[in-house]
């Protein structure tokens, strides 16, 4: 352990992370390949595969993920701001390759392969988009001759026009909540509110009218007997067959029929074979992590440095959230990852990415560049306007 007295880099680091939100997000990681090996063996034997090839490429992963996890921590706030930039250029130009050259699985073109690895871009735009959206905001409040609410809103809407095409429902509505959440916590009247909300419903009306895959989904949700819900029922079944403490590892049955045991259903393979104390603890450590970020969000002074705070926590949230919803049968099917437990790459390297930013972001500063940043907001604030501009 580095000493206090030290005035390296990495003794700095040590000094002013958040090292409790550090071992959180490092328990998940490695829970992450504990319950791959629980949970993917059956679906690697079923596809021809070995019987640890998931585990194997999880635990590989691993390694490279907690590289980039660590080393963007070291950032400052404008350097984060810098490389979520560069990260959502190359980020949405790879989006819009997904709709020319994307490998089409289960109807939708969401991921793109370069010398046999498969990337999800979307993973990567979501927190380079709360980041660059957290700046854009702060700006529009501080500044008044920077219009940032409307260039957020049309940053949403580069997104979305991608996201939408591919098509990805799950990542559009992820992306437009978090979006709402930073522009009411920038200072958005209520009446906003109740229009954004009508918006998003008549947006999800016309999804269900024009998308057929939508509506099926929808229409599954509503009335089982519309369509095939397997994986739905298996893991209800695997929830209600698990009691307080499970079967046992190795002793679940219905994990070897879901298709989809090692992904989006894992929280019901970890159900069937640890129990339901043990999805609470899981549940806990993920709640852990976004209220403790959210009470830096809250102490934080710098408007940019609040808001991505608070975007990054309740993005990585709220996907946890719906993962769980889906694998309890409360919302409709998403396929969207239980963030560092389900099997990917992309999605492990780009929450890593965002789970970087947001240990950077929450890093104690000295109160110097506090100070510094708090006069230069005043300065912006009260800056005379433009020649020309109106009031």
């Amino acid at each position: 352990m580095p000493s206090r007295a030290e005035r390296t880099i990495v003794g700095e680091w040590w000094w002013t992370i958040d090292r409790a939100l550090l071992f959180a997000v490092a328990a998940l990681m490695v829970l992450g390949v504990v319950l791959s090996l629980a949970a993917s063996p059956p679906v690697a034997e079923r596809i021809g595969l070995d019987m640890f090839h998931f585990v194997n490429r999880q635990a590989l992963f691993l390694a490279p993920a907690a590289i980039i996890m660590i080393g963007v921590s070291f950032l400052s706030p404008r350097q984060v701001r810098r490389l979520a930039w560069v990260t959502f250029i190359v980020g949405m130009a790879l989006l819009a390759a997904t709709l020319f050259v994307g490998t089409e699985i289960k109807g939708a073109r969401r991921w793109v392969s370069f010398a046999g690895i498969v990337v999800q871009p979307s993973e990567f735009v979501k927190p380079a988009f709360v980041v660059l959206a957290s700046w854009m905001f702060a700006q529009g409040s501080e500044r008044r001759d920077m219009p940032g609410h409307i260039l957020a809103t049309i940053l949403l809407g580069c997104v979305l026009s991608l996201l939408v095409l591919q098509p990805d429902l799950g990542q559009t509505i992820l992306t437009t909540a978090i979006w709402g959440a930073l522009f009411f916590l920038a200072g958005l009247p209520w009446i906003w509110v109740v229009g954004l909300g009508g918006v998003g419903v008549i947006g999800l009306t016309t999804a269900y009218e024009l998308l057929p895959h939508v509506a099926r989904r929808i229409d599954r949700f509503m009335d089982p007997e519309t369509g095939d819900n397997f994986q739905i029922e298996k893991a209800t079944e695997a929830f209600t067959s698990a009691g307080w403490f499970g079967k046992g590892p190795g002793e679940g049955t219905v994990k070897r029929i879901i298709p989809d045991g090692h992904t989006d259903f894992i929280f019901a393979v970890t159900a069937e074979e640890f129990g339901v104390l043990f999805c609470i603890a899981i549940v806990t450590v993920y709640a852990f992590i976004v209220i403790r970020s959210l009470m830096h969000a809250r102490r934080e002074q710098d408007g940019f440095t609040r808001l991505a705070i608070a975007g990054l926590s309740m993005l990585f949230g709220l996907q946890s959230a719906i993962n769980m919803s889906v694998n309890l049968h409360m919302i409709p099917a998403k396929g969207m990852t239980l963030p560092f437990v389900s099997y990917g790459g992309s999605s492990m390297f780009a929450l890593a990415l965002g789970m970087g930013m947001l240990l950077a972001l929450t890093r104690r500063r000295p109160r110097s560049d506090a100070l510094a940043s708090e006069i230069a907001r005043h300065e912006r604030r009260h800056a005379p306007r433009p020649a020309g501009a109106t009031a």
